[in-house]
């Protein structure tokens, strides 16, 4: 959802941005330095091509006043010459601009996507609380409008200020004999009185600007937002288009959606009154100039001081200073735009470095066996969920963990995976390019088959042969020969299906550690069966960890694990193996005929003097 964060001061967002933009000038120096040299260059065409246009009024004007038909016909040779250069420059122009942004833009997406994917940082930010929302909004079209519109913006006020340094000295030379009326005849000379005209007129427009478009920042930020959010509710409807379908919940996604859009709607109409408000004032002030010019030199052309070319210069002058002054005035909305881009980038950027840093949860990888010694694992906010947990994995072992649905079994397989780092205690991991881990839901990526059972590998990373086997193995014959089709695989293939491809893909990798999460939870007892009957023929010294519920896992593993839950976060005890003598059944009998729960049946085995269900 949308963050209430407040936008920040403008040298907040200029800062931000220069920061962005100074280390990509460091990364590419050639390429941005390059860029910004020709973009530059042909500013200053265009300002020479805007000098040519004034003297070119100046003389043409004085033909007509003098009619002098040939003059006349030389400057509209001159004036085709300055459109050609113009139209020229002017493409020049666009194209450094364009390709100015794209490649500062390209820089900065390629380096957001690889800070989010250091170190799990997308998970953790995904997990955890304060993250940035919509990073995919905030990548693909906040990153967009940050650099393009930054672009525009610097180059405009670059050229913007060299307009205004050349033609306030050729409008202050124009106003030398400037005077005020006083009445009576008498008058007050103002040396340069129509740049004092300028300046003040851009004042008034600049002050008016500021006063009815402060408010946009903070307009476009919660457009952002709400625009985000909107998009996100329709990404979670096109990928649970299913379970909505069954469950008939389309009636309640329509609400959803519709409340959704309305709070873009609410933010786009507070944007839209903002800009009608600047919009009494933008349609004018440039006519406005030109009127006020042509009224302040007027007085002197009617007494004979200067000549009608000199006029349409002063005017022309006079226009081109106010263009200069008014910047400001032109480009608020775009820079109150602009602020809520930069604003987005930036804290997607401080959210991916807010969530590399390191918890207080001690880690260390490399290690000979999986160690876990006194592991305290809390939620975002605090809660402990897991509570003093010890686990020692060794080489070839393989080690279930049951326990009731929300006992904190899975955060322990991501605090093993590196993705949870919230908590206290340590663990020593086994090296990460010896160990996989497959979660309840496999990661299929778009592209081929091949592609999807080799990842994270290259798909030409093993042999076709290899991976058919490896599928026959899995049971998935009739995929075997579909290795070079393309399709959305995880659509395409039940959740079953997935993960027999996950274990035809343990199958390829041949881990030494394999980290199971309710990864056969899909499967049949059957299919389950033959997966574990896989994986200990074909990775015989393979650690393997397995997380579950389900009492049909018991067979499979050396030893079991429960996860107990209790008033200060869940504890994960051993459940001794029950002999047949004595009255107790075998722990997978037991657990199977258990019909409180596995945890029941673990509490229970911990305390031999309470009684424990009977297999009949």
């Amino acid at each position: 959802m949308a963050d209430e964060t407040s936008p920040p001061a403008e040298t907040g967002a200029l800062r931000d941005a220069w920061r962005l933009a100074r280390n990509w000038f460091a990364a590419e120096p050639l390429v941005a330095g390059g860029l910004t040299v020709a973009a530059i260059g042909l500013m200053l065409m265009q300002l020479a091509i805007d000098w040519g246009f004034a003297f070119w009024q100046r003389a043409s004007f004085d033909a007509l006043e003098a009619r002098d038909g040939a003059a006349f016909l030389a400057q509209i040779g001159v004036f085709a010459g300055l459109i050609a250069a113009l139209m020229a420059v002017n493409v020049g122009r666009l194209w450094s601009r364009q390709i100015l942004g794209m490649r500062w833009r390209r820089w900065l997406v390629l380096k957001l996507q690889a800070a989010m994917l250091t170190g799990s940082r997308h998970h953790r930010m995904e997990i955890g609380q304060g993250g940035a929302d919509n990073p995919d909004q905030r990548i693909g079209e906040n990153t967009r409008w940050a650099t393009a519109i930054a672009v525009d913006l610097v180059l405009g006020f670059l050229y913007a200020v060299v307009l205004l340094l050349s033609f306030a000295g050729m409008l202050w030379h124009l106003s030398a004999g400037f005077a005020l009326p006083l009445g009576g005849g008498a008058e007050l000379p103002v040396p340069g009185g129509l740049l004092w005209a300028a300046l003040l007129y851009a004042g008034l427009c600049a002050t008016i600007t500021w006063r009815l478009g402060r408010s946009l920042p903070r307009i476009h930020m919660d457009r952002n937002a709400a625009e985000g959010d909107h998009r996100f509710a329709l990404v979670r409807l096109r990928e649970n288009s299913e379970a909505i379908a069954l469950i008939r919940g389309e009636a309640d996604e329509r609400r959803g959606l519709a409340a959704a859009f309305a709070r873009v709607e609410a933010a786009m109409h507070r944007m839209f009154r903002s800009e009608r408000a600047l919009m009494w004032l933008g349609c004018c002030y440039m006519p406005v100039a030109g009127a006020v010019a042509m009224g302040l030199s007027a007085p002197r052309f009617f007494a004979g001081a200067i000549t009608l070319g000199m006029l349409m210069q002063s005017a022309h002058a006079f226009h081109e200073v106010v263009r200069a002054l008014t910047w400001f005035t032109e480009n608020w909305p775009r820079l109150a735009d602009w602020r809520g881009h930069v604003a987005r980038v930036v804290e997607l950027e401080r959210a991916c470095e807010a969530a590399g840093r390191p918890g207080a949860l001690r880690r260390e990888e490399g290690a000979e066996q999986l160690e876990v010694a006194g592991l305290v694992l809390d939620t975002a906010c605090g809660r402990t969920l897991v509570a003093e947990a010890a686990l020692t994995l060794r080489p070839g072992e393989r080690v279930l963990i049951m326990g009731e649905s929300g006992s904190g079994k899975s955060t322990l397989f991501r605090a093993i995976a590196g993705l949870w780092p919230w908590g206290g205690g340590g663990l020593r991991a086994p090296c990460p390019s010896a160990s996989m881990f497959l979660p309840q839901r496999p990661y299929l990526p778009l592209g081929t088959l091949a592609a999807a059972l080799a990842y994270p590998a290259a798909p030409d990373a093993f042999a076709p042969e290899a991976m058919r086997a490896a599928l026959l193995r899995c049971r998935l014959p009739g995929l075997a020969g579909r290795l070079a089709e393309e399709a959305r695989w995880d659509r395409v293939l039940s959740l079953g299906e997935q993960q027999r491809l996950a274990f035809a893909r343990l199958l390829l990798h041949r881990p030494r550690w394999v980290f199971l999460d309710e990864a056969t939870s899909a499967l049949d007892e059957a299919n389950q069966g033959a997966m574990f009957a896989a994986l200990r023929d074909l990775l015989p010294d393979a650690a393997v960890l397995s997380i579950g519920h389900r009492s049909t896992l018991v067979p499979h593993h050396d030893r079991v694990l429960a996860m107990v839950p209790g008033p200060g976060g869940a504890r994960l005890v051993a459940v001794p193996p029950l002999r047949e003598a004595g009255g107790h059944p075998p722990a997978t009998a037991l657990l199977g005929l258990s019909r409180r729960g596995d945890a029941t049946y673990a509490r229970r085995a911990l305390n031999p003097r309470q009684p424990v269900p009977s297999a009949g």
